[in-house]
C-alpha cells in the first residue's frame, strides 16, 4: 500500500459559534426554558458549540410561525416566485460547499471526501431539481390543481444531516407547504448553518423553522396538532412509535426507516468492479447507510476469488483523520453507536462466525470501528438478519438465482439491494423479484434527485425524491 503524506483540510473555512439559538420566524432565540446540550467531534471527543434544547413550549412557537407564513405568504405565492428562493438557496450551498463539508465533518465523523463530493453536492442539486418543479405542479400527475398540505414537521438522522435536509425542505418547499425540522441531536451544526442560508435568501420568516434537541422534541413535534405532515428518517422502532402516534389523525405521513440490504454477485460479475461495489455498499460512511448493502450474497463457484479480492482491497483503506483528503473510513458517529456496533459484532462471534479485519490502527481518541467482515454466516445469525449500522459486512453464499432471491427475501426490510452480472435479462429477472424499493445493478449506493427512494415492509413507506417525492406534500 502506497503511504500518503497527510492531506488536512483547513478547519479554518468554517466558523463555529460557541453556542446556538433555535431558528424560529427567520431568527435566532433562546429557548423557553434555557435547557441546552454539547455536540462533539466524533473523530476527537472535542466539544464543537453548545446547542439549545428546544422543549414544547418552542415548538409551538416554531409551528404557529410555520402556520403564519403558510397562510400569509408561502402558500399563496405563485410557484415560479417560490423557485427562485429555491434556486437561491441552491446556488448558496453551491457557493458555501466547502464551508459545509468542513462543518458537516467536523459534526459527523465521515471522510471529507465523502461531505466534498457526495453529501454537499447532492443537497445543492436536490434544491435545483424541486426549484424547478414549483410552478409545474399541475403537470406533475397528480391533477389539475394540487394543493400543499400546511404545514410539514420533519425529522432527520445523523449519518446525511444536510442532504436528508435537502431531502425533506425542498419538496415541501416547491409544494408550497412551510417547514419545522429537527435535526439529529448528534449532528445539529449543517442544520443550523443552513438557517443561515435561509437568511443570505432572503425566505420569508417562518417559512423554515429549526429545532435542535433529543427524542423528546421530536414527540412534541409528532404530538402537535397544528401539523398537517409528518416526514421522518430513521430507525424502524422511533417510525412505529411515530406510525402509532400519528394514527387516528388527519396528518400524513412519510417514514424512510432501516435496512439490510443484499448485495447479489453472479459468478460472471466483473469481480473488480463488484468488488469496489462491495466495499462502497458497505464501508461508505462508515456503513451509516439505511440502504447499506451489509449482506453479501456470492455465487459458490466464485465465492473464494471474490473472498480473497475483497480482503485484499480492504487492506487498502485508510482510516483516520476525517478532515483528511486521504481518509477513506472515518470514526462512529457516537459513543452509543459504536456500543451497538461492538456488542453486535460480538454476538456474531458467540454464533460462530468468523471475524475478519485488515490490520488497523485505530485512533486513541474518538469513537473508531474497523472494517469488518463475517464469513461462516447463516440466515438464522442476528448479524445476517439485524440492522448494524456500521462497517460489518456478513458474507453468505447461494448456487441459483431463485435461492439468492429467497435468501435477499428473507428480511423484514425493503429499502435496496444491489446485482452484480454481465447478463441483461438477470438483472431484470432478479429486480422483478427483490422486494426492495431501490435495486442497483452493477453499482450501489448511487442517488438523483429525479429518482425516487423508499422502501417497502419494515424499511417504511411513501418515495423522497424525483416526482413521486412532491406526492408526499400535495393534496
Amino acid at each position: 500500500m502506497f503511504e500518503y503524506a497527510p492531506a488536512p483540510e483547513s478547519r479554518s473555512v468554517v466558523d463555529i459559534a460557541s453556542s446556538y439559538g433555535l431558528f424560529i420566524n427567520g431568527g435566532f432565540v433562546d429557548s423557553a426554558d434555557g435547557r441546552t446540550f454539547k455536540t462533539i467531534s466524533p473523530a476527537s471527543e472535542e466539544v464543537l458549540a453548545e446547542v439549545t434544547e428546544a422543549g414544547p413550549a418552542d415548538v409551538d412557537a416554531a409551528v404557529t410561525a410555520a402556520r403564519r407564513a403558510y397562510d400569509s405568504v408561502w402558500s399563496t405565492m405563485p410557484g415560479r416566485e417560490r423557485a427562485k428562493y429555491l434556486y437561491r438557496i441552491a446556488r448558496i450551498l453551491a457557493e458555501r460547499a466547502r464551508e459545509f463539508a468542513v462543518l458537516e465533518t467536523l459534526d459527523n465523523g465521515k471522510p471529507i471526501r465523502e461531505s466534498r463530493d457526495v453529501d454537499i453536492p447532492l443537497a445543492s442539486a436536490w434544491f435545483f431539481y424541486y426549484a424547478g418543479w414549483a410552478d409545474k405542479l399541475s403537470y406533475a400527475g397528480f391533477g389539475a390543481y394540487p394543493q400543499p398540505l400546511g404545514v410539514a414537521g420533519q425529522i432527520i438522522p445523523w449519518n446525511f444531516p444536510l442532504m436528508m435536509l435537502s431531502w425533506k425542505i425542498a419538496p415541501a418547499l416547491a409544494a408550497g407547504n412551510t417547514v419545522v425540522l429537527k435535526p439529529a441531536e448528534t449532528t445539529p451544526l449543517t442544520a443550523l448553518l443552513f438557517a443561515s442560508v435561509c437568511q443570505q435568501a432572503d425566505l420569508p420568516p417562518g417559512v423554515v423553522n429549526i429545532l435542535t434537541g433529543a427524542g423528546a422534541t421530536g414527540q412534541s413535534l409528532v404530538a402537535h396538532p397544528d401539523v398537517d405532515k409528518i416526514a421522518f428518517t430513521g430507525s424502524t422502532e422511533v417510525g412505529k412509535a411515530i406510525a402509532r402516534a400519528v394514527a387516528g389523525t388527519p396528518k400524513r405521513v412519510t417514514l424512510e426507516l432501516g435496512g439490510k440490504a443484499a448485495n447479489v454477485v453472479f459468478d460472471d460479475a466483473p469481480i473488480d468492479q463488484a468488488v469496489e461495489g462491495i466495499v462502497n455498499g458497505i464501508f461508505f460512511n462508515q456503513g451509516h447507510v439505511c440502504c447499506a448493502g451489509s449482506r453479501l450474497l456470492v455465487q459458490e463457484s466464485v465465492y473464494a476469488e471474490v473472498l480473497d479480492r475483497l480482503k485484499r482491497r480492504m487492506a487498502t483503506l485508510r482510516l483516520g483523520d476525517p478532515l483528511d483528503k486521504n481518509t477513506d473510513v472515518g470514526a462512529i458517529n457516537s459513543r452509543e453507536q459504536l456500543t451497538r456496533i461492538r456488542e453486535l459484532s460480538e454476538v456474531g462471534d458467540a454464533e460462530g462466525a468468523q471475524r475478519w479485519s485488515a490490520p488497523c490502527e485505530l485512533p486513541e481518541h474518538g469513537f473508531w470501528f474497523p472494517p469488518t467482515i463475517f464469513t461462516g454466516v447463516t440466515q438464522a445469525h442476528r448479524i445476517a438478519r439485524e440492522e448494524i449500522f456500521g462497517p460489518v459486512l456478513s458474507i453468505l453464499t447461494f448456487r441459483t438465482p431463485a435461492e439468492a432471491v429467497e435468501k435477499a427475501n428473507n428480511t423484514p426490510y425493503g429499502l435496496s439491494a444491489g446485482v452484480w452480472t454481465e447478463k441483461g435479462s438477470r438483472i431484470l429477472w432478479l429486480a422483478d423479484r427483490l422486494r426492495a424499493g431501490v435495486v442497483w445493478a452493477n453499482t450501489f449506493n448511487r442517488f438523483d434527485p429525479t429518482s425516487p427512494f423508499g422502501g417497502y415492509k419494515e424499511s417504511g413507506h411513501g418515495r423522497e425524491g424525483g416526482r413521486h417525492g412532491l406526492a408526499a406534500y400535495l393534496r
